[in-house]
């Protein structure tokens, strides 16, 4: 290569990875020294320089002229400096061309690894830059390949991952199939920027939100908070900042066109829009939407628990399948709701001991605390206990597995002894 074509070539990458070509030339510098210092000596005064215009190399090897030699690599004799400079005296300093051909092979390579390098460290700085500012933002990208049970996604200038647990789980992927999903967060690593993407995060869906209903996006319409199943259900408070706008209406859009536009990205998720209330009552009494509540009645307030009645055909409903609508609106408020029907409510005695009401405490083997995790699991009574399977309530109410079989046991036989019937056998 000439060394003109050597210059143009320098340029043509700088101006391909924004890296400035003085500092191409410093860092070729630098690989040229370190690479003469292997073959001249460690120690040695070596000075590399290219020429700005031509391109031109030269390497030069620079010692001092003493009396008695002490350290080779930096002093001469007088004897070894006249070889370079006639007349050469003690203290002179003799600056010699550098062994041109250990240079122009290893000098090269040197460089070439060196800018390599650079400029992968140069573009992976540019993409963390890039990328960190769009946390929490909506891209799109194609499947590349698998990792165990997560997903590479291809975002074009760099790869991100979507792990199994920010997976939405009924959704299944193929290669080359489109994902969006939201940057839950960027991270430097050694190969680049680590982007973790999401589409099981309440974020996701927020973002999704801003993009389909204008007001949401222009803050007309404020999400207040949101909690998501992800790809079974979610629940949405939201709140006009205009009187003249109906939040939940802007939300569903005409025809529902758009409540249906966001449940069709998440996987056919149910998601209930739920109006703001600023008294507590009201407020639980909506968070179990789409059931309608007849009363709600805060029993210790400092705890953040309250009674909730529902209609007896509305029972069901508001507890949701494997009590996931109750569980949800527990989540949503932060209250624990004992939700119990009209009719059930009538038939309990007037003095019965606080924390009965549940159904679940005169059972054998449970204490208030397994009562608290299986009220917030969406169990309210014996019966929901009885029918449920160990695994399941081990997940849902975080009982150890032996615990479960002898609750569902003891609910069993309440059931059975309340029919007048014999438990059947576990």
């Amino acid at each position: 290569m000439a060394k003109s074509e050597l210059m143009a070539a320098l340029e043509q990458i700088a101006r391909e990875k924004n890296i400035p070509v003085e500092e191409i030339l410093t860092m070729i510098e630098g690989a040229v020294v370190s690479s003469l210092r292997k073959h001249v000596g460690k120690d040695a005064d070596i000075r590399a320089s290219i020429d700005r215009e031509s391109g031109a190399f030269s390497a030069n090897v620079a010692k001092k002229v003493v009396e008695k030699v002490t350290e080779p690599e930096l002093e001469l004799s007088v004897e070894a400096a006249q070889k370079y400079k006639k007349g050469a005296q003690i203290g002179d300093e003799i600056i010699y061309a550098a062994p041109a051909a250990d240079f122009a092979r290893i000098a090269a390579q040197t460089a070439k690894q060196l800018l390599t390098q650079r400029v992968r460290e140069v573009e992976r700085d540019k993409l963390y830059e890039e990328y960190k500012p769009k946390e929490g933002e909506i891209v799109s990208g194609a499947v590349h390949r698998f990792l165990d049970r997560n997903i590479i996604v291809d975002l074009g200038k760099t790869e991100a991952i979507l792990p199994l647990r920010e997976q939405i789980r009924r959704e299944r992927y193929g290669i080359g199939g489109n994902v969006r999903a939201v940057i839950l967060r960027v991270d430097r690593a050694q190969r680049g920027p680590a982007v973790v993407l999401s589409r099981a995060s309440e974020s996701f869906l927020q973002r999704l939100m801003e993009l389909e209903v204008p007001e949401i996006g222009d803050r007309t319409v404020e999400i207040v908070h949101l909690v998501r199943d992800p790809g079974f259900r979610a629940k949405v408070i939201v709140k006009s900042n205009d009187p003249k706008v109906d939040a939940i209406g802007a939300c569903v859009g005409l025809r529902g066109s758009r409540i249906r536009s966001i449940m069709n990205e998440v996987a056919g998720e149910r998601i209930d829009l739920i109006p703001y209330a600023d008294e507590a009552e009201a407020a639980l009494a909506n968070a179990l939407n789409p059931a309608k509540v007849a009363s709600v009645r805060i029993t210790d307030a400092e705890n953040r628990v309250a009674e909730v009645l529902v209609a007896e055909e509305q029972l069901a409903l508001a507890i949701g399948k494997d009590g996931q609508n109750v569980r949800l609106a527990q989540k949503l408020t932060g209250w624990t709701m004992e939700v119990k029907s009209l009719g059930r409510k009538a038939a309990e005695p007037a003095a019965e001991a606080p924390g009965a009401n549940t159904g679940l405490s005169n059972l054998e083997g449970v204490g208030p605390k397994t009562v608290e995790a299986l009220v917030k699991a969406g169990i309210i009574d014996a019966a929901a206990l009885a029918s449920s399977a160990p695994e399941d309530l081990s997940a849902r109410a975080g009982i150890g597995e032996k615990t479960a079989l002898k609750i569902i046991a003891s609910a069993k036989a309440a059931v059975a002894a309340a029919a007048g019937t014999l438990p059947e056998q576990a």
